[in-house]
């Protein structure tokens, strides 16, 4: 099983003539010197017998044994690692990290001045946005109907932009001045009508409790009481973490960011302002726009775009903290540098669409320290690499990588990570056994 601890594995072979192995299999037993004694184990005065019962020492005769430690367990073992790796289509998947190792650790690992703002930097970010949105309009307002999918790819990319320059602005990354801050990030997710202060609130969340079963705020699990609840919602939720999973980030923006019950009652005022301002662009821009280019031009200009948003909304997030040897843990099993350091993953995409998306696939730095700007990742990330290189998953994105995360990372399994839908509901899964057939396997 990826990800969990393998119990130990012993073989203990008899000094007699024959050497029969007297026990091959695994147990949970605790370290220690043992001694074999009447077919069975002894540690700390004990006899572990294969049927668990536990037999005083001074009831059994001793014979001469030798205990053999075999191969490290699988999630220990290199080969393994490579094995999984190439099989869910990362480059590397790292060692386990070890408990003695805290995110301090991690974080004062990393040189000083990648936590450094500067404004030069920040404003040239908004520079690049800006003008690749405005040349991705340009495109959609000259392009012949057949070239329109490359024009939305291009302008829901660059839009994306902003979200990631509103990003840095929630985690106060993006410039000194935190009145600047709270305007440009606010600004910068309207025209993805995105409300910045409670997705700021939710997505402080999501760092302080990454990867954390019912508290974190991005992708969960399926849970299967929720799955098994209701015939529709099944289906419903096998379509929306199957073949509708690039998109389901805007069900997550609906739900969760409108509701002013969600939030404490000390956060209110601020998202109550910034629903206002979503309300306002939706109430003047989009009449503008229908205006200026009618209900078509509404859908060419504003909504394929924002669809776009949502892919690589959905796309980034779903690939940062979803994979089969990747856990979710309860409150009392998560550690923080287990899930920001070891649960967090690195993906390279194409390198335009690294530039208008500021970086933000250079993940793992900015889950250890979310104050890291996102012109400063590609440093963090070379010193992450090189002092704690071995235990960091990092992956170019390819088939193989989402076909994995789409048609198995589904419901919730403590000693598997993950089961598929079609494990679990075979008859209602047709979705996911198509996607299995048809999605590429390049790696």
């Amino acid at each position: 099983m990826a990800c969990t601890s393998a119990n130990s594995l012993l073989q203990l072979k008899c000094s007699s003539s024959h050497q029969t192995p007297l026990l091959n299999s695994r147990r949970n037993i605790s370290a220690g010197s043992f001694n074999l004694k009447g077919g069975g184990l002894i540690h700390k005065g004990f006899v572990y017998r294969s049927q668990r019962q536990f037999i005083p020492r001074s009831k059994v005769g001793v014979i001469r044994a030798v205990a053999i430690p075999l191969e490290p367990a699988p999630v220990e073992s290199a080969e393994y690692r490579k094995e999984l790796a190439e099989r869910y289509g990362f480059n590397q998947i790292g060692e386990p990290l070890p408990d003695t190792v805290t995110l301090k650790d991690v974080i004062t690992s990393l040189p000083k001045k990648v936590f450094e703002i500067d404004d030069v930097k920040a404003w040239k970010t908004v520079l690049i946005s800006a003008t690749s949105y405005a040349l991705g309009l340009l495109m959609i307002s000259k392009a012949p109907w057949y070239l329109l999918p490359l024009a939305w790819a291009w302008t829901g990319t660059a839009v994306t932009g902003f979200f990631v320059i509103g990003h840095d602005c929630a985690h106060k990354s993006f410039s000194t001045n935190k009145l600047v801050e709270d305007i440009v990030g606010t600004l910068a997710f309207l025209p993805l009508i995105y409300p910045y202060e409670p997705w700021r609130f939710k997505h402080d969340k999501h760092h302080a409790k990454t990867n954390m079963l019912k508290e974190d705020t991005a992708w969960q699990p399926v849970w299967k009481d929720e799955f098994e609840s209701n015939p529709l919602l099944r289906k419903a939720i096998i379509n929306g973490y199957g073949p509708l999973r690039c998109w389901m980030s805007i069900a997550h923006w609906l739900v969760v960011h409108f509701d002013l019950t969600k939030f404490r009652p000390n956060e209110v005022k601020r998202v109550k302002i910034s629903l206002a301002c979503v309300f306002a662009f939706i109430a003047i821009g989009w009449p503008l726009i229908i205006y200026k280019t009618g209900i078509m031009g509404w859908i060419k200009f504003w909504l394929m775009p924002w669809l776009g948003y949502h892919f690589w909304m959905s796309t980034f997030t779903m690939v940062h903290h979803t994979a089969p040897h990747i856990p979710f843990k309860y409150s009392e099993e998560w550690n923080a540098a287990q899930a920001q350091l070891n649960g967090t993953v690195h993906c390279a995409y194409p390198q335009w669409i690294e530039i208008l998306c500021h970086d933000i696939n250079v993940h793992i730095p900015h889950h250890i320290s979310p104050k890291i700007p996102s012109y400063n990742l590609r440093a963090a990330h070379k010193s992450l690499q090189e002092n704690w290189g071995k235990y960091l998953n990092e992956a170019s994105w390819n088939w193989r990588l989402m076909k994995t995360i789409l048609t198995v990372c589904h419901v919730y399994d403590k000693e598997q990570n993950y089961v598929s839908f079609d494990e679990v509901a075979p008859e209602e899964s047709g979705s996911i056994k198509f996607l299995k057939k048809v999605m590429p396997d390049y790696a």
